[in-house]
């Protein structure tokens, strides 16, 4: 990957003039089977302009209440696009067609419309839960029928495609837009893309440059992104079982009280009562391991590339003679 930023050819992105961008947002438009891409700086920014480029104020957003462009995007869908949200309690961070039409909203001058329907693909509050292709088809159905544009935040996506097997192309057919992230699992420094129609893609380049993500010689990053796409995404299996295994080495684990179902490459679990994860966080960061407070008691463990073995083999080691 190094050697690929380094042998880059760059150029003025704001100008349009990197062919390195170039490249890269051709090869992720094609792989989704989509018109064009945009090259952003972060996942949120990505999310930001979706919705920006598919609202406008008083318009309303349907996502679970654990969604990333809710929980985590620093209310922006307010901030930057004037707009509401309805929340759907939903099963790990997966929402269905008939929660989607519950909360749809009337056509009435004192209620915002129902514009844009967003789903999360791994979802990370969720646990690393996935949404196949067959329960997505349902959703996109109900969005041609109402007329309510579908966006995917598929930061994680391609830790779910190698478990489901399932294509890129058919998962570019559902979603009016897709983000995805290529600085996660996938390895890269820095970035993420935004995939869609010609149109759209157009103006949330406008939408880029106000929110500052406007860049110069970027293509450095922009080749390791393209490096991440073709060589990195079969071996995120590995995340994947290496997440599922050190689930089943904690589950019997004294300080441990439950698991949230490891689908993919994140591993979430509860501390039995008393126990603070800030507390369990730190002793971890003191034997050298990092993980995240998810909650008062909850721990997120998140598998990635930079992950050796010998690592692997020291953390079952460590938390098997743990006493917390």
């Amino acid at each position: 990957m190094l050697d690929a930023m380094f042998s880059a050819q760059v150029g003025d992105d704001v100008f349009g003039e990197d062919p390195s961008i170039h490249k890269l947002e051709a090869y992720s438009a094609d792989l989704f089977g989509k018109e064009a891409a945009l090259f952003c700086p972060s996942g949120t920014m990505t999310n930001q302009i979706a919705i920006k480029i598919h609202t406008e104020a008083l318009d309303d957003m349907i996502c679970d209440h654990n969604s990333h462009v809710y929980r985590y995007e620093t209310g922006g869908y307010g901030f930057n696009s004037g707009i509401s949200v309805s929340l759907i309690q939903g099963s790990h961070g997966k929402i269905t067609a008939s929660q989607i039409e519950e909360v749809i909203h009337e056509d009435y001058d004192w209620l915002p419309k129902s514009k844009l329907v967003v789903l999360e693909n791994s979802c990370n509050k969720g646990g690393g839960s996935y949404y196949t292709l067959d329960e997505i088809r349902p959703i996109y159905q109900l969005c041609q029928e109402r007329k309510l544009i579908l966006h995917l935040d598929g930061a994680r996506l391609f830790n779910v495609l190698v478990e489901t097997n399932e294509s890129t192309q058919d998962v570019g057919a559902l979603f009016d837009s897709i983000s995805i992230c290529l600085s996660k699992g996938l390895g890269a420094p820095v970035g993420s893309l935004l995939i869609g129609s010609a149109r759209d893609i157009k103006r949330a380049r406008r939408f880029r440059k106000v929110l500052g993500g406007g860049m110069r010689q970027a293509g450095y990053l922009a080749a390791a992104g393209l490096y991440a796409l073709r060589n990195n995404i079969d071996r995120l299996k590995i995340d994947n079982d290496r997440a599922k295994e050190i689930a089943g080495i904690i589950s019997d684990l004294p300080w441990v009280k439950s698991i949230s179902p490891v689908k993919t490459n994140i591993l979430i679990f509860q501390l039995h009562e008393g126990r603070k994860a800030s507390e369990f966080v730190n002793k971890l960061k003191a034997l050298g391991i990092n993980s995240s407070p998810f909650g008062p008691d909850k721990v997120r463990f998140v598998f990635h590339l930079d992950i050796s073995n010998d690592m692997i083999t020291d953390l079952i080691k460590t938390l098997k003679t743990l006493r917390f």
